[in-house]
């Protein structure tokens, strides 16, 4: 089983193993627990086993709008 969680500003993503604790590197922010996963793919698993941790971003920061001319 794995625990995912999501940043707080949600654009990121954390995976770990069920119960281990998120890695120091990755406590620059805030994170929330979205669920429990019983599968992942197998790319996260292999990540995970060798790692101890899958991490991606989900989507680019948005910035300030910009006026359309």
């Amino acid at each position: 089983m794995f625990d995912v969680y999501l940043s707080d500003r949600r654009d990121h993503l954390l995976v770990v193993e069920k119960g281990q604790p998120i890695p120091i590197h990755q406590h620059l922010g805030r994170w929330h627990k979205k669920r429990a996963a019983v599968a992942v793919s197998d790319e996260i698993a292999t990540a995970v086993q060798r790692d101890g941790y899958y991490s991606r971003r989900l989507r680019e920061p948005q910035g300030p709008a910009r006026a359309v001319s």
